[in-house]
C-alpha cells in the first residue's frame, strides 16, 4: 500500500486542530494559553508565558502511522484495496501480452489487422491509465481520511503534553530538511514515541496482533514475526 499522504492536508489540518484547541484553552486549565495572532504593537509579546520555552520535534507522519489505530485502520484499507490492485495488474498483463503480439507478429499482419491491434493495444493502454489515476486518487483520499480522523482526536494530546512538559515549540518533521523546516534535531527532543503512547493510551485501541510465524521442519528456532509497518521517515524517539 502507498504510505505516502498529501503532507498539506497533514499540516492544514494540525493548524486548524490546534487553532481550535486555543480558542477554547482558557476554558480548560488543562491546555495552554492559545498565542495572539496579530499582538498589539505597544504590547509585550507575553503569549508563551507560562508554556515553558524548550522545543520539540514530532514526526506527525510516523505518530499517526506507528499508532495502534493507525495500524489496524491502514491495514483494513490496504486489504480492502487488494481487490482493485489485483484488477489492475490484470489489465496490465493483457496490454503487455497484446503489446507483444505486436512485437512479434505485427510484421506478419496486414495493414487492417496491424492498424486495428495498435488501436487496441492504444485503447486498452489509455484505460488502464486512467483507471490507475482513478485507483490512486480514490486510495489517496481514503488514506487522508483516516489520517486527518486520527490527526484530529491526536492534536490536543500534543497540544497538552507540550504544556505538561514546559514546550514553549513543537515543529513537525515529516518533511526531512529542506523540504521541511528542521535542518536537523536530536532525539532527545522528539516527543513522536510519547505522544503514541498517550494516544494509544486514551484511544484504547490494543496494539494490532503479529502473524505467527511458522517453523520450518527440523528448524531449532522461529523465525522473529515481521515487525509493523512504519513510515520510511523515521525520527529516534525521545526516552
Amino acid at each position: 500500500m502507498t504510505r505516502k499522504l498529501t503532507r498539506f492536508l497533514l499540516a492544514t489540518v494540525f493548524v486548524l486542530s490546534v487553532a481550535a484547541l486555543a480558542q477554547t484553552a482558557s476554558a480548560d486549565p488543562g491546555l495552554p494559553a492559545a498565542p495572539s495572532a496579530t499582538p498589539a504593537a505597544s504590547t509585550p509579546d507575553t503569549t508563551l508565558a507560562g508554556t515553558g520555552n524548550k522545543i520539540g520535534t514530532i514526526n506527525i507522519e510516523q505518530a499517526i502511522f506507528a499508532s495502534n489505530e493507525g495500524q489496524r485502520d491502514f491495514e483494513a484499507l490496504s486489504k480492502k484495496l487488494e481487490p482493485k490492485q489485483t484488477e489492475l495488474k490484470n489489465m496490465n498483463d493483457e496490454v503487455e501480452s497484446l503489446k507483444k503480439q505486436l512485437s512479434t507478429q505485427g510484421d506478419k499482419l496486414n495493414d487492417d489487422s496491424r492498424g486495428a491491434l495498435v488501436k487496441q493495444v492504444e485503447e486498452k493502454q489509455k484505460k488502464l491509465e486512467r483507471s490507475v489515476q482513478d485507483a490512486r486518487d480514490d486510495a489517496q483520499s481514503q488514506q487522508n481520511e483516516i489520517a486527518q480522523r486520527i490527526l484530529q482526536k491526536m492534536a490536543p494530546i500534543i497540544v497538552k503534553y507540550a504544556g505538561d512538559k514546559g514546550f514553549g515549540l513543537i515543529m513537525d518533521t515529516s518533511n526531512p530538511w529542506p523540504q521541511g523546516p528542521v535542518l536537523w534535531a536530536g532525539p532527545s527532543v522528539d516527543i513522536t514515541k510519547a505522544i503514541v503512547e498517550a494516544y494509544n493510551t486514551q484511544s484504547g485501541v490494543p496494539a494490532p496482533a503479529k502473524p505467527a510465524a511458522s517453523k520450518p521442519a527440523g528448524a531449532g528456532t522461529k523465525p522473529a514475526a515481521p515487525s509493523a509497518t512504519k513510515p520510511a521517515t523515521t525520527t529516534p524517539p525521545a526516552k
